[in-house]
């Protein structure tokens, strides 16, 4: 018998691309809210979601995984870094978000992504860690310290970021602050091509710990590119930003 719970199924199921859940991750994230026209910020929600508020968030995130605790014994399979935005809007009289890109560097991510309704492709990030020493090689958290960020797709850069630490405390920005959204779904080619039917999901989060978050001056670009559409969330002016470390586990998603 095949087994396993992504493919490929296998006698042992070992070589399955992600185990199933819980999944476990704890990250170093940037987080970057800004304001953007509301109209085109309502184009990428789905129909009926809810009315985009202006306000969108990007994370860069260098993130750890695992799902019994293997993966960190082997840590190809555990590290991974990202970028995504979500778009704020309103629904139900409060704030939440929607997930129109997001961008990764390991495929078990992607998978694990897809499973989430979070529209997943492969791209390169790149983010300045801070080390918990006096260096300057560090880049300590603390006043005056500079970070950057970058995501690259098929060799066009289609974000970068640059954030100068105030000494302050950072707020939870966009996935920290909110409960976020995606579409669920895969087209099919079984007897001919069929679209996807999208289903909207909202990621479930469990144990969540925050540690220190800083606040930060911040700036913001969104390129151009040939394919992505990214760009075209491009911020008007960023409001607010901060750097800091998240912990959580997933263990399934809830319907819309």
């Amino acid at each position: 018998m095949l087994t396993g719970f992504t493919s490929p199924l296998t006698p042992e199921g070992r070589s399955s691309l992600a185990p199933a859940p819980p999944w476990h991750y704890a990250g170093w994230l940037f987080s970057i809210d800004y304001e953007l026209d509301a109209g085109t910020a309502a184009a990428f929600l789905p129909d009926g979601f809810g009315k985009a508020t202006g306000r969108a968030t990007v994370h860069f995130a260098d993130w750890q995984a695992t799902s019994d605790g293997s993966e960190l014994l082997d840590p190809v399979y555990s590290q991974y870094r990202e970028c995504f935005v979500l778009v704020e809007a309103e629904r139900g009289g409060a704030p939440v978000s929607f997930c129109p890109f997001i961008y990764v560097d390991q495929d078990v991510s992607l998978i694990r992504g897809w499973l989430q309704g979070l529209p997943k492709k492969l791209g390169s990030v790149w983010l300045t860690r801070s080390y918990p020493v006096d260096h300057v090689a560090g880049a300590p958290s603390r006043a005056g310290t500079k970070l950057g960020a970058s995501l690259a797709v098929k060799d066009r850069r289609l974000a970068q970021a640059a954030l100068t630490l105030t000494g302050g405390e950072g707020k939870h920005l966009g996935l920290l602050a909110r409960p976020t959204y995606g579409l669920f779904g895969l087209p099919s080619i079984v007897g001919g091509a069929k679209p996807a039917e999208p289903q909207l999901v909202r990621m479930v989060a469990d144990s969540k710990t925050f540690g220190p978050f800083h606040a930060a001056d911040a700036e913001l670009e969104l390129l151009p590119s040939p394919r992505d559409e990214l760009a075209t969330l491009a911020p008007r002016r960023v409001l607010e930003a901060s750097a800091g470390y998240f912990a959580m586990t997933v263990t399934r998603v809830a319907a819309g």
